[in-house]
């Protein structure tokens, strides 16, 4: 048989492929005929002509289509849907891709224009009157007329604040959670103003989540409020026991605020929409000008729903420098929201009466989950690719390759202002499936198999449900997360599985390779940079950078943050060679087979280098988002203190046995009269305190959980840190004024801007660090200096030639007074190191 020659035989091969690209364009028609020159004018179109187009292929041929926008902005008044029938071959693809140089964006808003400055309405501040403007809100024509309703508004691509009862970023406290009545009691002077208005929404913190709930009823008591809420999320709230409202005197309980009332428009940035009126009311900000500014509200909560089945998956199909912008949130205003974890908001929840399912016998709660709608979904597809594209301005989840997904890749893209989980893959539990359940169906094909996400920027995530997360990851497998960076989250940075079980699931060969995440944590914890769950064989967590993670203002436990954290049922993972700048890691109830190599700030500092976006992508650095103002969080030694009667000892063996057994410094034990303090760094203090108080149940146990000021060689020209240190402790009071208490903890907090002098005196002295903590009214200062050194002969030298510092002693003691033992005139007492 005589061959033919290569080229020919490659003459003949390519016969049978073909290549079309088909033109769309803002300012194109649906009748024209795609072509460069007459270009379509919606993605739609595109689709269909490309679509028939592979329908009359004869049999054997193949065709690459191009879909290729022009710039400028689609709008879409309904979802993109891709189907089966739109699929491409793996040698024959279809690309939706920008034109060359140019930006496409598919829009789910719709312009609010013709502003004008308002004349008040019924309910508004006078005293704001003549800053805020209000506009008409746009009738749709979607077959019927129907007026657009929405919670999210950005003004010049800047996103606004719904009106709300406190200022700027700030929240005030519950007084607590009735149970019985389910019902939350809040104080408030503006209450009554809202009753009868049934759209006021409670937005509440607790523990790792967040909830919103829609206001029912208000009971007026005194100067407290009694809240009520609609079903259902009501009964969720009131019945499920993890994460529930935070009640806790040394932390602070749940913070919260309420939203959507005309009342609380006090301040520039934030709106109001008047559903019932069909007006919008808008204070904009300094440098706004409405007669100008670009307003934009979300039509959309999804814009391409990528949709297959098992038996006939939608493949091959990619999308290339498009941007997706402006969606929205609105199960909050039709059904309340209230999240487990990462977003998944339950639908069932309660605790077990007695505890104990067959997988799990210590389980003591069930739920059921729904998942958040996303901008773009994809279920049952295969090979769909997302490259050097924008999600950006979405209220709730970017990305999302929920169920049936392998093979598809999303590489080089930007995340930025995202109000849920920026990227979000694989089933985490579907409506009917009890999320502690572990999951591992019969059909494979289900499963999230074989994806890379690589060298993408998260940036800004999480912003509206904090209990969102950069990168999420559910029951997935031999899955790649490479080379991304993710910063200013709400909550985690990455997290990998679902379950909260060690039993054999769909998980297993998953890889978070040399990704850099820092700046998280901004308002939730109980988190880490890198955060997993449940067995997942052959899975590494290896060679990434971990940092900053922020101080968050009302974290349910200020300490209980960690850089790397496997938590329930965590097993098989091989953790190693992780950049973190000290090793505060949680291993909650782990499952076997974990290692822990080499992880900490002595790592290498080429793989510290190497984590994150690589070269060929630092163009994307250009969008990071600036630090929030809020301070970064340090590990460090926590205050805890037992008090026994007066008169009576403590049995120091047995601390010190129980602080052996805990695996903790011996030596880090003080003492004044019958107050015992113990400072050391612990994994969970709140966790270590109940233990310590039901070791020594005669005692008071008392966790400082609030270090309000923190001063390090960092502040020093010197920054050198000498290797070992000596602590000296005092404690004292503040008065019992609250005005007092609370000059007395600004001046603290501007201590270092407003009081540099201080700063220098301590550098010159040579402390190391100065920290105070407080419970209540009472203080512990700690003052750490060289080994070796004296705090006699150290102390002086901040004074010297340093007449702010007298100034600043003489100023601070009308604020401080002695603890119940003191002397008449005595403050602050020194803490005796006890004898190991």
């Amino acid at each position: 048989m005589k061959r033919l020659p290569l080229c020919l035989l490659a003459l003949l091969l390519n016969l049978t492929a073909w290549a079309a690209d088909i033109y769309v364009a803002p300012n194109g028609s649906d009748i024209n005929d795609g072509s460069k020159n007459a270009p379509l004018a919606t993605v739609a179109a595109a689709l269909r002509k490309a679509r028939e187009l592979r329908r009359l292929l004869a049999k054997g041929e193949t065709e690459t289509i191009r879909i290729i926008l022009s710039g400028g902005i689609y709008n879409l008044f309904e979802p993109l849907y891709i189907r089966p029938e739109d699929a491409g071959t793996a040698d024959g693809p279809t690309t939706i891709q920008a034109a060359p140089g140019e930006q496409p964006i598919l829009s789910g808003g719709i312009n609010i224009t013709n502003w004008k400055k308002t004349k008040g309405v019924a309910g508004m501040n006078a005293k704001v009157i003549g800053n805020v403007w209000e506009a008409s809100v746009p009738a749709l024509a979607m077959g019927e007329i129907r007026q657009l309703a929405f919670r999210q508004l950005w003004v010049n691509g800047v996103k606004a604040t719904r009106a709300k009862n406190t200022a700027g970023d700030s929240m005030d406290r519950i007084v607590s959670w009735d149970k019985k009545d389910a019902a939350c009691w809040v104080r408030g002077t503006r209450l009554p103003l809202l009753a009868g208005n049934n759209t006021v929404e409670m937005f509440i913190h607790q523990w790792w989540a967040i909830a919103v709930l829609r206001i029912k009823k208000m009971e007026m008591h005194g100067d407290s409020t009694k809240l009520f809420f609609m079903q259902p999320e009501s009964k969720i709230q009131n019945e499920h026991p993890w994460p529930a409202p935070w009640i806790n005197k040394e932390t602070g309980n749940s913070a919260f605020y309420l939203t959507n009332d005309i009342a609380f428009l006090d301040e520039p940035g934030e709106w109001y929409l008047d559903m019932d009126a069909h007006k919008i009311y808008y204070w904009p900000r300094s440098n706004e000008d409405l007669s100008t500014a670009n307003v934009v509200a979300p039509l959309l909560e999804t814009l391409v729903q990528v949709q297959g089945s098992a038996d006939a998956p939608v493949s091959n199909i990619s999308f290339n420098g498009i941007a997706f912008m402006y969606t929205g949130w609105l199960r909050p205003g039709q059904q309340g929201h209230v999240p487990h974890q990462a977003g998944m908001y339950m639908t069932e929840a309660y605790k077990l009466k007695p505890a104990g399912t067959p997988d799990k016998k210590t389980l003591e709660n069930q739920a059921w989950i729904g998942r958040p709608a996303a901008a773009v979904e994809i279920n049952f597809a295969n090979n769909i690719h997302f490259e050097n594209c924008r999600f950006e301005h979405l209220a709730s989840t970017g990305l999302d390759y929920n169920t049936g997904v392998q093979d598809n890749r999303i590489k080089g893209n930007l995340f930025k202002d995202i109000g849920g989980t920026a990227l979000l893959a694989g089933v985490f539990a579907d409506a009917a499936t009890e999320i502690h359940l572990p999951y591992n169906p019969k059909d494979t094909r289900e499963v999230c198999d074989k994806l890379l996400i690589s060298n993408n920027l998260i940036t800004d995530a999480a912003n509206e449900d904090w209990s969102c997360v950069g990168i999420g990851l559910g029951y997935t497998k031999n899955s790649i997360v490479e080379h991304n960076e993710v910063e200013n989250v709400s909550y985690t940075g990455i997290s990998m599985g679902w379950g909260w079980s060690p039993t054999a699931n769909a998980m297993k060969n998953n890889f978070i390779v040399a990704n850099k995440v820092h700046h998280y944590g901004k308002h939730n914890y109980d988190c880490a940079g890198i955060y997993t769950l449940s067995a997942q064989p052959n899975s590494w967590i290896v060679e990434n950078y971990v940092d900053s993670i922020y101080k968050a203002p009302y974290a349910h436990l200020p300490s209980h943050w960690f850089y790397l954290y496997t938590d329930e049922g965590s097993s098989y993972f091989t953790v190693k060679d992780n950049w973190t700048p000290s090793q505060k890691y949680l291993q909650n109830a782990n499952g076997p087979g974990n290692q822990w190599i080499n992880n900490g700030p002595m790592v290498k500092e080429k793989i510290k280098l190497n984590a994150g976006l690589q070269s060929n992508f630092q163009f994307l650095a250009a969008e990071k988002t600036a630090p929030h103002y809020l301070p970064i969080n340090t590990e460090h030694s926590e205050v805890i203190e037992l008090i026994t009667k007066a008169g009576d000892t403590l049995d120091v063996k047995k601390l010190q046995a129980f602080l052996r057994e805990n695996k903790m410094d011996t030596t880090a034990v003080y003492q004044w009269k019958n107050h015992y303090v113990i400072f050391d760094k612990l994994k969970d203090a709140l966790a270590f305190k109940g233990k310590l108080q039901a070791a020594f149940p005669q005692a008071e146990v008392k966790w400082y959980a609030d270090m309000f000021y923190e001063f390090n060689r960092s502040r020093c020209d010197d920054k050198n840190v000498a290797k070992e240190w000596d602590h000296i402790l005092l404690t004292c009071n503040l008065v019992a004024d609250k005005k007092m208490q609370d000059e007395y903890l600004n001046y603290h907090a501007t201590q270092f801007e407003k009081w540099p002098e201080l700063s220098k005196g301590f550098c010159n002295a040579s402390f190391q660090q100065l920290l105070i903590f407080r419970n209540g009214r009472q203080l512990v200062l700690v003052i750490s200096i060289p080994k070796g050194e004296s705090l006699d002969k150290l102390n002086p030298k901040t004074m010297e030639g340093n007449p702010r510092v007298v100034e600043w002693n003489k100023m601070m003691a009308k604020y401080q007074e002695g603890i119940e033992g003191t002397k008449k005139g005595e403050s602050w007492v020194f803490l005796s190191p006890l004898a190991p």
